[in-house]
């Protein structure tokens, strides 16, 4: 169906950047909403930045100011910019797409999809 592949992640200072990147790979016709999560051990998984098909974007009040998400619908992919990294942003970032509607050997589909995530680790 739809595989979906992260890069960028990696160990860096506290008020160092990275940026992450996800590309989805797939008959795709459209996806919703793209999104990053973040995990933590011990954690819940918590929405850490989300933009629509129409470029409407929201973040959780910890990034606000200083990540930022786009992406680029002609390639389905992805884009996180994190500045100005502190400790409290370590943890495996996973991309998400909502509704992706498709199509595969079985059919058309409309489903959400995960990745495997990538690690960033902030060290202060």
């Amino acid at each position: 169906q739809v595989q979906l592949v992260e890069s960028g992640g990696g160990l860096v200072q506290a008020g160092d950047s990275l940026e992450l990147s996800c590309v989805a790979s797939g008959k795709i016709f459209s996806i919703n909403a793209m999104a990053w999560y973040r995990q933590v051990p011990g954690k819940e998984r918590e929405l850490v930045a989300r933009m629509t098909e129409a470029g409407v974007s929201k973040y959780d009040s910890s990034v606000t100011g200083r990540f930022t998400i786009s992406r680029d619908n002609a390639k389905n992919t992805v884009y996180l910019r994190m500045n100005n990294l502190k400790p409290e942003d370590t943890g495996v970032y996973i991309c998400n797409t909502e509704r992706v509607y498709g199509l595969d050997k079985f059919g058309y589909f409309e489903r959400d999809f995960w990745g495997q995530g990538t690690q960033v680790t902030v060290s202060s």
